[in-house]
């Protein structure tokens, strides 16, 4: 990454801010007082996130062998209100037992159950919601939200209420422009496709410059991309509908 130059040997600024090239050819505008205010923001919640820690584990070393809480707190209630003895003469602690580990083992499946039905919901809302407002898929592909979700939607997750983007590394994207901070949806999701091997046959306006293209095989200027029946026979499943889908055509 270097700082870009002007004819003169000038730093370029973009919005005050100086330009720098990355090794891609990228040019982002290096946002410096960000970048610092983001690193003080991320040294003080870790300090915080430290000092939260060694409190917790100094309470809860007066609940050490106890794993449940709220479990041991119910049990507790439920035998002081018992007459062992009664039980034991009748022969029926077994029967108490399984009827307080059945209560108890109800309650946490609706718990798990609720859970997953949130996370559903929170999950269509954020990511299905964030493709469908995108600016970049709007304007940059060529084929609809829904298909470029079918492709990228396994990429993002919802973590702590924001959505963050994955690679196919499984590390998470970070922003060029904002150095410690994750990308925000659009600039994740550019990421990704230009990462895609088959990027050519979603973009728009990317011509037949693509892997496997040819220069529109004599369609008279049509704009269509037109490759061969092995080169679309190579594509994956999704290159092969991304490619229909954007009018390709397919020669013999």
């Amino acid at each position: 990454m270097k700082l870009k130059l002007d004819d003169q040997g000038h730093v370029v600024l973009q919005d005050g801010k100086p330009v720098y090239v990355h090794d891609d050819g990228k040019e982002v505008a290096f946002d410096a007082p960000g970048t610092v205010n983001t690193i003080a923001r991320l040294n003080a919640e870790a300090k915080t996130h430290r000092e939260g820690k060694e409190a917790a584990e100094t309470a809860l070393k007066a609940f050490e062998g106890i794993a449940d809480g709220a479990a041991a707190k119910k049990a507790l209630d439920i035998v002081s209100k018992l007459d062992q003895k009664k039980l034991v003469d009748a022969g029926e602690i077994d029967v108490v037992r399984n009827e307080i580990s059945k209560a108890y083992q109800g309650q946490v499946d609706e718990l798990s159950a609720k859970a997953q039905a949130f996370e559903k919901q929170l999950y269509e809302e954020k990511i299905g919601g964030a493709f469908s407002r995108s600016k970049y898929i709007g304007e940059k592909l060529a084929i609809p939200a829904d298909l470029v979700q079918s492709k990228f939607g396994a990429a993002f997750k919802v973590e702590d209420g924001k959505t963050v983007a994955y690679d196919q590394h499984g590390q998470k994207i970070y922003s060029r422009a904002r150095p410690g901070e994750v990308a925000d949806f659009d600039e994740a999701i550019e990421t990704l496709v230009e990462q895609y091997p088959h990027r050519d046959h979603i973009l728009k306006g990317s011509g037949a410059s693509g892997s496997g293209a040819q220069n529109n095989g004599g369609n008279g200027g049509n704009g269509k991309k037109s490759i061969s029946r092995s080169q679309f026979d190579a594509l994956d499943p999704q290159g092969k509908h991304a490619h229909v889908s954007a009018g390709g055509e397919v020669t013999d």
